[in-house]
């Protein structure tokens, strides 16, 4: 197949700048499809990332449903194989139980994606339901990482972050519930938002609090490209639970301005959980670099009961995971999962939350509140909170701790191994914040660190202000200028 530009162009712009060709003239959106179909069947062998190329997306992305005027004028764009629906589409979560399953309508989210110009032409690997840290069941799918494939890609986003990492399309939508933008972002180099509490909405699923824990977004390979999507893909349905917020200026204008002098408090220690002290001096290396572009930067933290926030938060995730479980069982009238076809653990989340009372989940609501509020005052003097992504280098494959075919009989052990590395991720999820990673660090391995910054509630633009700033300072040269082992530019 004759391709529209050689491998070394295509990785170097970002989604933004594809668009614009297209709208001049110069490339079509079926050009763009094409070669990023071919980026697909390139590397996608070594890391499994990719569940299902849309062949009708490919050849045409307007009859596919992508709008060509829209700002993103038809680029290709990967979904993760959860959340939002593609109407006649498979989306079979991760999990052997829901092969097969094919939604009849687009949710809002999609439709605004669409709109907005994205060419939704395949599907992305999650680990089943996205409940775990990594795409890793041999019966499904093993996700690796491309910068060694000896190592994960964690997640739950984690086919997403395999192909925007491997230079196969600049931008691909991601969730998260506790970290599954933001720690595959930071594990494969890419930039990974979640977003505020009130921005994207997963109509017409969950509207309550018990689901909005739960964030959409994309991940990315710059700045910019991840304003658009925010700009373009925001805003909630008719009928929607919580006011959904907007901004009197788009991101993509604010961020072509520096931040003021920000105040900004590095964090390797949260409660129980510590970095390791590798992965603590490189945190300490890009305070020092913040403190070169004007910040004031030093160490701080919240007054939370860290121990209360995170068992909060595993009772919300597992009320949350038995709840969703229960009503797919319900869907097929199964009165208990079936072994053979839903993972170990994700069976054991279901046994020990199906049951959860009104008043566990008051009584959680309640830490949710104080956490929440003692997070709100520290940002009374502070702007940002910086922390590394994980507390410990990425775990290889096969490091079955973490997975939900781990054979560990206890859940709330098992969730135990999951904030010993993720705990710096998933009280934004629970205070409704947002929270950045940048491609900024590297761990023990020589693996990429995300290095994270959350900032208060509706300050999402201040995050990618500092995320441009960042990059205009350092060229935009994220993680030192180097591809991946498994990159569309190598052979």
């Amino acid at each position: 197949m004759t391709l529209a530009m050689s491998w070394d162009e295509w990785a170097r712009q970002d989604g933004m700048a594809l668009a614009a060709r297209v709208r001049s003239g110069e490339l079509t959106a079926a050009e763009l499809a094409r070669q990023a179909a071919e980026a697909i069947a390139k590397v996608d062998p070594a890391l499994s990332g990719v569940v299902e190329v849309f062949a009708d997306a490919v050849e045409d992305p307007a009859k596919a449903g992508a709008n060509l005027a829209g700002p993103f004028a038809g680029l290709p764009f990967l979904m993760k194989d959860l959340g939002p629906t593609m109407a006649g589409r498979l989306q079979e979560q991760g999990s052997l139980f829901m092969r097969g399953n094919r939604p009849a309508a687009d949710t809002h989210l999609t439709a605004k994606m669409r709109k907005a110009g994205l060419n939704l032409m395949g599907r992305t690997t999650t680990p089943e339901f996205g409940v775990c840290s990594s795409a890793e069941n041999p019966a499904v799918y093993v996700t690796r990482n491309p910068w060694n494939t000896d190592y994960t890609t964690c997640g739950s986003s984690a086919g997403s972050a395999a192909m925007v990492a491997a230079g196969v399309v600049p931008i691909a939508h991601a969730t998260d519930g506790g970290g599954s933008i933001r720690i595959p972002a930071g594990v494969n180099g890419n930039i990974g938002l979640k977003v505020s509490r009130g921005v994207f909405s997963i109509a017409p699923h969950l509207s309550d609090l018990s689901g909005l824990v739960s964030i959409q977004g994309c991940q990315s390979r710059s700045v910019r490209d991840t304003a658009a999507f925010v700009d373009h893909c925001r805003g909630g349905a008719p009928g929607e639970f919580m006011p959904y917020w907007t901004t009197p200026e788009p991101y993509v204008e604010l961020i072509k301005r520096d931040p003021g002098k920000l105040r900004i408090a590095l964090s390797h220690q949260w409660g129980d959980y510590r970095a390791t002290p590798h992965i603590a001096s490189e945190l300490a290396r890009v305070g020092k670099f913040l403190e070169g572009l004007g910040h004031h930067v030093g160490y701080a933290l919240p007054d939370v009961d860290y121990r209360a926030a995170f068992a909060a938060q595993t009772t919300c995730y597992i009320s949350n995971f038995a709840i969703v479980i229960n009503n797919l069982l319900a869907s097929r009238k199964l009165e208990r999962p079936p072994a053979e076809l839903i993972e170990p653990i994700n069976i054991r989340i279901w046994e020990a939350g199906r049951d959860t009372s009104f008043a566990e989940r008051a009584a959680m609501q309640a830490v949710f509140n104080t956490t929440s509020r003692a997070f709100g005052a520290f940002f009374e003097d502070w702007d940002i909170i910086l922390t590394p992504i994980t507390a410990l280098p990425t775990p290889k494959i096969g490091t079955t701790e973490y997975l939900t075919i781990s054979d560990n009989p206890d859940v709330l052990d098992w969730f135990e191994n999951l904030w010993r590395n993720f705990a710096f991720t998933p009280l934004a999820n629970l205070c409704g914040v947002p929270a950045i990673s940048l491609p900024l660090a590297t761990n023990e391995h020589g693996l990429p660190l995300g290095i994270q910054a959350i900032g208060k509630q509706a300050d999402d633009g201040l995050l990618l202000q500092l995320a441009a700033q960042i990059e205009r300072a350092i060229e935009g040269k994220w993680n030192g200028g180097t591809t991946p082992a498994v990159h569309v530019t190598k052979a």
